[in-house]
């Protein structure tokens, strides 16, 4: 498809190849430019080679975002927790806040399908809160246990 593009007092001659394509790949007066279109909203055209072509509309870059908000309540993406490995009924808990434990040392132990599944740290470090009851059913990656400080990791 052929276009006369006018943009303040110059005229370009355009040539898109596939206007469903994306990146849209045209010829602007001879030269090869690709635009990302965004929603309906005009995006910076990339050349191949040569001189600029106005940017009509472009969104300023943010090297350093803020963090999004967690929409998640569980703790368990905070990277100091231990999460259940499978959903169950925690049946034995054997550590309390502020307690130091060792990697590998049992934490908890979740009985699923008539199976006892003892739970092992994977750090060592000091217990800063035990996020479940004896009794309680917990679902697949939810916390279990939260660390206050870590130590060493173990590959258990």
């Amino acid at each position: 498809m052929k276009y006369d593009v006018k943009i303040g007092e110059k005229t370009y001659h355009v040539e898109i190849e596939d206007i469903h394509a994306r990146p849209v790949v045209a010829r602007v007066d001879g030269e090869r430019v690709e635009v990302m279109p965004e929603n309906g909203t005009q995006a910076p055209a990339r050349k191949e080679a040569g001189g600029i072509l106005p940017v009509v509309e472009s969104k300023a870059f943010d090297p350093n975002p803020s963090p999004a908000a967690s929409t998640s309540p569980n703790p368990a993406l905070s990277g100091n927790t231990v999460t259940a490995p499978l959903p169950g009924t925690v049946v034995e808990i054997f550590v309390k806040p502020g307690e130091k434990v060792e990697a590998g040392q049992v934490l908890l132990v979740i009985e699923a399908m008539k199976m006892k599944n003892s739970i092992r740290s994977t750090w060592s470090g000091t217990i800063g809160e035990v996020l479940v009851g004896t009794g309680q059913a917990v679902a697949h990656k939810q916390a279990l246990v939260k660390f206050a400080d870590l130590g060493e990791a173990s590959w258990i």
